[in-house]
């Protein structure tokens, strides 16, 4: 999985692409084809990870990011569609929602937004 690591990235996908709402997560994922044309190493999945200040502390903001990019690594390489950027933000549930739940709201998102292969 590649990770998006430039605002500009973040604020395409939050202004073109589809979201949904979970209890431990926020998903939203906008299809390459629709944004801009990807090639080369920038040609596979990519996600991008962001917490804000509303979830707490920088201790936590950074827990919860790392929960996050723990249930990406687990579900996104097998369910999630090649060609489509994701964004998961983080919401104050992240922290305390259990981590099989926490899947089970991602793998949610997923089929929510038309983003899910078995």
């Amino acid at each position: 999985m590649l990770r998006l690591k430039r605002r500009r990235e973040f604020l395409r996908i939050a202004a073109e692409g589809r979201k949904w709402v979970a209890p431990g997560l926020i998903l939203q994922a906008l299809r390459r084809d629709c944004a801009a044309p990807a090639s080369g190493p920038e040609a596979g999945l990519r996600v991008g990870y962001t917490v804000s200040r509303k979830v707490g502390s920088a201790v936590q903001r950074n827990r919860a990011r790392r929960r996050l990019r723990a249930a990406a690594e687990r579900v996104m390489p097998r369910h999630a569609a090649d060609d489509q950027d994701f964004v998961l933000i983080g919401r104050v549930a992240t922290l305390k929602r259990p981590f099989t739940a926490l899947i089970g709201d991602l793998e949610t998102a997923l089929r929510k937004l038309g983003a899910y292969h078995d």
